[in-house]
């Protein structure tokens, strides 16, 4: 295989990228991020609800800023998304999604780029649709930024593939470990299997212009 990599912008689902180890581990808690503002949240409890469950909405800003130069703000994508049905947010605070299909709708309507939802999405086809010029958005368990042994199951977390060779996958993952597993992330082919769970979402260049 040639090996493939786009030069795609990283963002992850916090705004410090450089806290997310501390976040996770919970000896920083995501309300204390010094960068909540940017991220578009009337407030640091809102920032903090979207924040874990935003690793959708990071790989979108990432393939907005690849095609279009623009990365908005997180947190008024996922209220977009939202209101798109791509997530229902319930009152006792649960949030179903981030739903494929509805969000695929939403980002060819909204932003112009070809999105398709694929369930089963093969994992030997993701190289070439990165030869192709897209960008997986693909479902994986969130231990995939350590390539945990033995995940409890596939799925859970969203990842952007940016690249490929022989070897490995290559993904920008919002919810990895700075300096490690957060930008041209490796996984290698071998290991995939244990944390995808088949399915993602196909992003492509624009096809029409994004709506104001």
């Amino acid at each position: 295989m040639q090996p493939i990599s786009h030069p795609v912008p990283y963002y992850s689902q916090w705004e410090s990228p450089d806290l997310v180890p501390d976040i996770l581990a919970g000896t920083v808690e995501a309300d204390d991020d010094p960068r909540w503002e940017q991220s578009g949240a009337p407030d640091r409890a809102e920032y903090a609800y979207w924040s874990w469950r935003a690793c959708g909405m990071a790989c979108l800003r990432m393939a907005l800023d690849h095609w279009w130069g623009v990365a908005p703000p997180i947190v008024s994508l996922a209220e977009e998304a939202r209101a798109a049905g791509a997530y229902v947010r319930h009152p006792d605070g649960r949030l179903d999604g981030l739903i494929h299909a509805p969000f695929a709708a939403y980002a060819h309507d909204r932003w112009g780029l070809q999105a398709e939802a694929r369930s089963p999405l093969p994992a030997e086809e993701l190289a070439g649709h990165l030869a192709a010029g897209r960008l997986p958005m693909i479902s994986v368990h969130p231990s995939v930024r350590t390539l945990d042994p033995a995940p409890p199951r596939t799925g859970g977390h969203l990842v952007l593939a940016v690249g490929a060779d022989d070897e490995a996958l290559l993904v920008h993952n919002p919810s990895g470990f700075p300096g490690g597993s957060q930008q041209f992330a490796r996984i290698p082919w071998a290991d995939l299997g244990r944390f995808y769970a088949g399915r993602g979402v196909l992003l492509g260049p624009p096809t029409g212009r994004r709506t104001e």
